[in-house]
């Protein structure tokens, strides 16, 4: 861990910070919060520029053509989704004109927040960081895609996740049980994929229902995907779930929230910092909450690339 530079403690931070705030976050929820938000930053001493957004695409936008380097952070207010904005944003600047990244969990699924031990009901915690200024670095993903490039944080799936990802958006209005309902939906539904992976120059071709990369041990609300993750070991945790019988899925899916789904037969799992993706082709991508790309895709970590207040 670090501190910005030029910080001798975190008592003396007047930090000058640009804020992407994602008012549709939680169905409109986080808007409720902008006034008591903004009172905070004030209380703690924060300069902070507030940009909303308008429209899906519309952080990374935001962040793209505001020019980063005259602050000294940048934060995504919202969900998974606007971390994943924010932070395709900041990689559309040079290197040495990124700042560090930071987090105000607002969303519903949170899954990146919480690894960092964020929530929403910890705002002020999460403003706590901010103030103090101290920073870590983490890996990140890059993906180049059939049709198109992006950087991830938190997780790329494929198949199973991906479907129950898009039943779960049509049902965001429940809140948290929306992902639990979707993929018991998909479980009944039970779709394979033909995959042809290569892992680390180790190919691979099996029937499965989903595949996981994961650079966090979390996804959607409250599942541990990949319980043994670190977001600083410079690789991804691969979780590959073989087809298997409607009955056994449905045993085996309750403990994906406990992750112990890891110690089923059908379930590969393994280290890597490079994941290509070669068949089937025109597979939808599901990086970060987001449905993004499709397959063929090559998927590289990035070690200790992006800095965020930790």
């Amino acid at each position: 861990m670090g501190c910005l530079n030029n910080i001798c403690n975190w008592n003396c931070i007047r930090l000058k910070l640009l804020i992407i705030f994602n008012p549709n976050a939680a169905h409109g929820r986080s808007v409720r919060k902008l006034a008591d938000i903004k009172a905070q930053f004030r209380s703690h001493g924060i300069k902070a520029t507030f940009k909303l957004t308008t429209h899906p695409g519309h952080g990374r936008e935001l962040v793209a053509g505001t020019r980063i380097s005259d602050y000294d952070g940048l934060v995504a207010a919202g969900g998974d989704g606007t971390v994943f904005e924010v932070l395709n944003g900041l990689y559309s600047h040079p290197k040495p004109d990124r700042v560090p990244m930071g987090l105000l969990p607002l969303g519903t699924g949170n899954a990146f927040a919480r690894e960092l031990h964020l929530d929403e009901e910890a705002l002020r915690g999460a403003m706590e960081l901010l103030h103090k200024g101290r920073t870590r670095q983490v890996d990140v993903g890059f993906v180049q895609s059939a049709d198109q490039s992006f950087h991830f944080v938190n997780i790329v799936s494929m198949g199973f996740a991906v479907d129950a990802g898009l039943t779960a958006k049509k049902m965001k209005i429940l809140g948290e049980p929306a992902y639990t309902l979707a993929t018991l939906w998909q479980v009944l539904k039970l779709k394979s994929y033909p995959l042809e992976l290569e892992i680390d120059g180790k190919a691979m071709t099996s029937d499965n229902i989903f595949v996981t990369i994961s650079n966090s041990r979390n996804t959607g609300t409250q599942l541990l995907s990949a319980p043994e993750a670190i977001i600083d070991d410079g690789q991804f945790d691969v979780t590959i779930l073989e087809k298997l019988p409607r009955t056994r899925l449905i045993k085996l899916f309750p403990t994906i929230y406990s992750g112990r789904h890891v110690e089923y037969t059908e379930v590969t799992t393994c280290k890597a910092s490079e994941i290509s993706i070669r068949s089937p082709a025109g597979l939808l991508l599901g990086p970060d909450g987001e449905f993004f790309g499709r397959s063929p895709a090559q998927i590289t970590c990035i070690p200790g690339d992006l800095t965020i207040f930790s």
